[in-house]
């Protein structure tokens, strides 16, 4: 079988997300707050509180799973469990991530701001590249 290059890209951009969210980590407040996590997690992590770098260890961990997912869908690992599963959810969440900024375009005006609309983008391509691994998989899941 030849490895999916979709869903292979899906799991370098998780990657690539989950290694920046360490990055944000060892930066300090001032990539919490370039990055958009808000001013809460940047004075949290000003002030050397517990949340911020366990909140975005999290993230990284669930991001790096997802690319993990993504490598087994692709063909490149072994079958992970409720991969039939996880891939299409893992899919929607991208893809539904991606879709914040329209709703907030439609629904919320105010709320709108330049992070949400370029981590939207990047949330929607993400979701992009993987439905189209996704579609060319879906039938050996």
């Amino acid at each position: 079988m030849t490895p999916n290059v979709f869903l292979i890209a899906g799991a370098a951009l998780s990657t690539i997300a989950a290694l920046l969210h360490i990055c944000v980590i060892f930066g300090g407040p001032a990539w919490y707050r370039f990055f958009g996590a808000g001013e809460r997690m940047a004075a949290g992590a000003a002030a050397g509180h517990w949340y911020p770098p366990i909140l975005t260890v999290l993230i990284a961990c669930v991001l790096a799973t997802w690319a993990a997912y993504a490598l087994s869908g692709a063909g490149v690992l072994q079958p992970l469990p409720l991969l039939a599963f996880v891939l299409p959810a893992i899919t929607a969440v991208y893809l539904l991530r991606g879709l914040v900024a329209v709703a907030l375009f439609v629904f919320d005006r105010r709320r709108l701001s330049a992070f949400w609309v370029w981590s939207s983008a990047i949330c929607l391509v993400f979701g992009l590249v993987h439905l189209a691994g996704l579609v060319q998989v879906w039938e050996t899941l």
